[in-house]
């Protein structure tokens, strides 16, 4: 694949989930939601340093299965299987009571290869970034949510999410008012 086609898949993932997202706004009700995937892209490659297509693109896509009507076979026709497949991993089960929901992505997010748990640290690295507008109740349940992913994420031992890992919880440190430890 020559890098003129690779780009234009990633140009096409952006305006992809920019159409996916169009009536969806962030959690502060101004900001177009579609800055999220983009800002989370951008995690993956100029903050965790991964240049991999398929990450990227995944990074773009990882909330339109859940959060919009687009479906697997969308994505597997439109950008691939694999791609397809790890948004399909980034996604929580709706049907599935809250907790269910949330033991079940633990475990999904765990066994997931590590290109996809890279994406997701992308995705916890964003949202901690945005919790700062939040209300602080909503602040705190965002912080112990990102802290369960960082934590299951933390168990798996892949050695391409170790400096992703530290970096969010980094981050994590820096929005407690801690001063970063050991690791």
């Amino acid at each position: 694949m020559n890098d003129s086609h690779v780009d234009q898949s990633l140009l096409e993932a952006v305006s992809f989930a920019a159409r996916a997202h169009r009536d969806q706004k962030r959690k502060d009700g101004q900001t177009p939601y579609a800055a999220h995937p983009f800002r989370v892209c951008l995690v993956v490659r100029q903050v965790f340093g991964f240049d991999d297509r398929a990450m990227l693109t995944t990074a773009l896509l990882h909330d339109t299965v859940e959060d919009t009507t687009t479906d697997f076979d969308d994505l597997a026709e439109k950008f691939s299987p694999e791609v397809a497949r790890w948004v399909g991993l980034l996604s929580k089960d709706k049907r599935l009571p809250d907790a269910d929901r949330e033991r079940a992505y633990l475990e999904q997010l765990r066994g997931a290869p590590w290109q996809v748990q890279v994406c997701k640290l992308a995705d916890v690295y964003d949202n901690l970034l945005d919790s700062g507008t939040l209300p602080a109740e909503r602040r705190e349940q965002s912080l112990k949510r990102a802290e369960s992913y960082v934590e299951a994420l933390g168990t798996t031992g892949a050695a391409e999410t170790t400096r992703p890992l530290q970096q969010v919880r980094q981050l994590l440190q820096q929005l407690r008012g801690q001063r970063p430890g050991p690791r």
